[in-house]
């Protein structure tokens, strides 16, 4: 069986060797190539073809963001950004998964992490579950187009007494980023829901990626706090290492919704996870609730959906056409409790649809 070809880009001698060792340690990974910045990226990229590049975004000479914003355009590949835990590495690395990097991994110590080995099972997983997207992405990114902010975001008027039926819980892992950009931004703000979402993502990363999302988005976006009441019209994104519940307050139409958050013991190795959100909904008693479990490894949210099931919830799916990894709508769809299973395109306007039409049992 051919071995997955990586390309390795780092301005630094010592990282690009770490990386490659880490890299090469599986019998099922090979590094074909390694380059020291964006240029050196985009010409080995032409020439060695290369399945998953794995590419740092601070060098000389061009930077990784310039470089993927090329590959993305020309010769899509899978790529996986290298980032530093700062707030500007944050923001840089929202920018890099809108551009169309499909995931990151975080460098434990900065640019150069002689700890690098402490990443190294979370940099083997992500490039064998991105390996097989190449096909995938040059469809993907030649038929959409990146939002772009709006240079002023418009005030954007919550109405704090407004009465909340609906909610919409969104879950998601690699590639959803990119899948949250196309489905957030089209919701209007006159959606009669709330939205909560579930992202996993590290510390750090969650409030760049509401903040950003905000920019584009008619609905208020947002990185969920602790105690905050759930209100229509907002979408509300779970804080990077916290999970995310729901708590109902009152009774009959004086029911209120609000947020908790804890450090409990992560779900499946994961903090935020899905399936603790959705069953923490699926223990209250709400009028109509509206589950979306998009593009990710594994299969977080597959439990949570059987709970919601009971409940009468709606269920959509992602597509596999536009699932950057199609494992957490996978798992979905093999529990038997999807409703509709929804290409990413269309999967805002089937939100609204299900919202005003809910699935009937």
């Amino acid at each position: 069986m051919a071995k997955i070809k990586v390309l390795v880009v780092d301005d630094s001698a010592f990282m690009r060797k770490m990386i490659s060792d880490i890299i090469n340690s599986s019998p099922e990974l090979e590094v074909i190539a390694k380059a020291r910045n964006g240029t050196d990226a985009i010409s080995k990229t032409k020439e060695m073809q290369p399945d998953v590049i794995t590419m740092d975004i601070e060098m000389p000479e061009m930077d990784g963001l310039t470089a993927l914003k090329y590959i993305m355009q020309e010769n899509p590949v899978p790529v996986i950004m290298l980032s530093s835990l700062t707030s500007q590495g944050a923001e840089q690395t929202l920018r890099a998964l809108q551009l169309g990097a499909v995931d990151f991994i975080t460098k434990p110590s900065g640019q150069i992490s002689l700890d690098i080995e402490q990443v190294s099972d979370d940099i083997i997983k992500k490039v064998k579950a991105v390996a097989g997207t190449k096909r995938k992405l040059m469809n993907l990114y030649s038929s959409t187009e990146t939002p772009i902010p709006r240079k002023s975001t418009p005030v954007k008027i919550v109405k704090h007494d407004g009465i909340l039926n609906k909610l919409v819980l969104i879950g998601t892992s690699t590639g959803g980023p990119k899948a949250l950009y196309q489905v957030i931004p089209s919701l209007p703000a006159s959606i009669n829901a709330a939205v909560l979402v579930v992202q996993h993502m590290p510390a750090g990363f969650t409030r760049s990626l509401a903040d950003r999302l905000d920019s584009l988005s008619e609905v208020r976006v947002k990185e969920a706090e602790h105690g905050e009441k759930v209100l229509p019209g907002c979408v509300y994104i779970a804080p990077g290492d916290y999970h995310m519940r729901i708590d109902v307050q009152g009774k009959d139409r004086a029911q209120k919704l609000y947020i908790q958050l804890d450090k409990s013991a992560p779900r499946g190795g994961l903090r935020p996870a899905v399936d603790v959100l959705l069953e923490s909904a699926a223990e209250k008693s709400w009028p109509q609730i509206l589950c979306v479990i998009m593009t990710g490894m594994g299969c977080d949210g597959a439990a949570g959906i059987k709970k919601l099931k009971e409940r009468g919830a709606s269920i959509i799916a992602e597509d596999p056409s536009t699932c950057i990894v199609y494992g957490m709508p996978k798992a979905a769809v093999e529990t038997g409790m999807v409703d509709r299973i929804v290409p990413l395109p269309d999967i805002s306007e089937e939100i609204l649809k299900m919202l005003k039409n809910p699935v009937s049992y």
